[in-house]
């Protein structure tokens, strides 16, 4: 499902990932990324918070359906966004971020697509929004 309105991204600061936080396989995302960016570049937010409210605006945060990535001023959705998420890891997910960005956007967002539009019954809702761990809270924006 494409955005119909463009986000107004912030050109500074860290790289963040906006996410579904009630979204089972978007939190298992998140964990993932927690576990590989060892560098912890990256921020996190979830597209129902404030955060993305200020960023993306109040009608556009609520009204996405894919992850977002914003870094440097770019803004990156469906499987661009992860293409870019993944190029900013280690290897080996580094590889596999420029591994995506060889199939054409075409079938890379057909298939993102039809996942993103199977998630809740193929990996679940959550009750809530996802709660950060402690050791966690400062990776995550509000």
């Amino acid at each position: 499902m494409q955005e119909q309105s463009q986000p107004k991204p912030e050109a500074s600061g860290p790289p963040i990932v906006f996410f579904d936080g009630v979204c089972g396989l978007c939190n298992g995302f998140v964990d993932f990324l927690l576990r590989v960016d060892q560098r912890e570049l990256l921020r996190f937010a979830t597209l129902q918070g404030p955060t993305a409210q200020h960023l993306l605006g109040s009608a556009d945060a609520g009204g996405l359906t894919s992850v977002v990535f914003i870094d440097g001023g770019v803004v990156k959705t469906r499987s661009d966004a992860v293409a870019a998420i993944l190029r900013r890891m280690d290897w080996p997910w580094r590889a596999a971020g420029f591994g995506l960005k060889v199939l054409p956007a075409l079938l890379r967002d057909a298939a993102y697509d039809l996942v993103a539009q199977n998630r809740y019954r193929l990996f679940g809702v959550k009750p809530v929004c996802r709660i950060p761990s402690a050791a966690e809270r400062r990776r995550f924006l509000d």
